[in-house]
């Protein structure tokens, strides 16, 4: 049975897009230490993860995110915004020592409202 060209281009995009989704789904949330859990405050958290290794990290903060972004990209892994408040770090293979990378989430609370930059840093080990 031959397969028409439409047919083998749909079915190596569907094939990339399952990659996609295979990745995010083996990637698990790695504990973080340090993050405030408010709107307008700026936070720092600490993570480890090894050389190869994924982390999911959702935003917990209380109320409703109106918007996130990533404002700096780590400079030894890989970061991707999976929706507005979840993201996935991977750290590159091989390499170890630290790595830091920030989001920004805005949103309102029970208590505040307002801006936050989350810096996130790797030790990557």
């Amino acid at each position: 049975m031959r397969m028409s060209k439409a047919s083998a281009v749909a079915l190596i995009f569907a094939a990339q897009g399952f990659a996609s989704i295979a990745s995010a789904q083996t990637a698990s949330e790695c504990p973080v230490a340090g993050i405030l859990n408010t709107f307008g405050v700026n936070s720092t958290g600490v993570f480890v993860v090894p050389p190869g290794g994924a982390c999911l990290f959702p935003l917990r903060i209380e109320g409703v995110i109106a918007d996130s972004s990533i404002v700096q990209r780590p400079a030894y892994g890989v970061l991707r915004q999976l929706n507005t408040s979840t993201f996935e770090y991977a750290a590159n293979p091989g390499y170890a020592g630290p790595d830091t990378f920030s989001v920004q989430v805005t949103g309102k609370g029970p208590t505040s409202v307002g801006t936050s930059i989350i810096t996130l840093v790797a030790t990557v080990r």
